[in-house]
């Protein structure tokens, strides 16, 4: 049985917060508005891998009126999220994702993304893809007032 699950994310960028992308801290003088730590990527991936298992999405399994997820780490939040995949038999066979913010730029930091993220999901970095582009100056995120994250899943159990 194979399900597929497509997540996405998005938050406006605010100065005096860190800019947090698959659990890494990319040097930013803006970085996510958010309850949590923000990472757009991680909260994306979480929603396909809810969506592909029936599961709902990350608001309703860590809502903002509940102060324990307050500033959590999206890389915590992805652990709780796999392991209750694996509790369902549910592995992750490949996932992808596009990261779409102006600046900065987001591909020296990718093999460290890959590092954080693999182990969590199970998976070989050639079945992560993650992909970093801009919106060529348009709109809130050409304009570098927001950064937006999409994700798909694939799940065999």
């Amino acid at each position: 049985m194979f399900k597929v699950g497509l997540g996405f994310d998005s938050h406006r960028l605010v100065e005096g917060r860190p800019l947090i992308l698959g659990g890494v801290n990319i040097p930013s003088v803006v970085g996510c508005q958010a309850y949590s730590d923000g990472d757009v990527l991680i909260h994306a991936l979480i929603d396909a891998l809810l969506g592909a298992a029936g599961l709902g999405d990350i608001g309703q399994k860590f809502p903002e009126s509940d102060p324990a997820y307050k500033n959590i780490s999206s890389l915590e939040l992805l652990r709780r999220v796999m392991a209750e995949m694996k509790a369902a038999g549910l592995a992750v066979v490949n996932a992808d994702t596009i990261v779409i913010l102006e600046r900065p730029k987001l591909a020296p930091f990718i093999s460290q993304m890959k590092e954080h993220l693999c182990p969590l999901l199970d998976l070989r970095p050639s079945s992560l893809g993650i992909k970093a582009k801009t919106a060529e100056g348009t709109g809130e995120i050409g304009s570098g007032q927001a950064v937006e994250a999409w994700a798909t899943v694939l799940l065999t159990g």
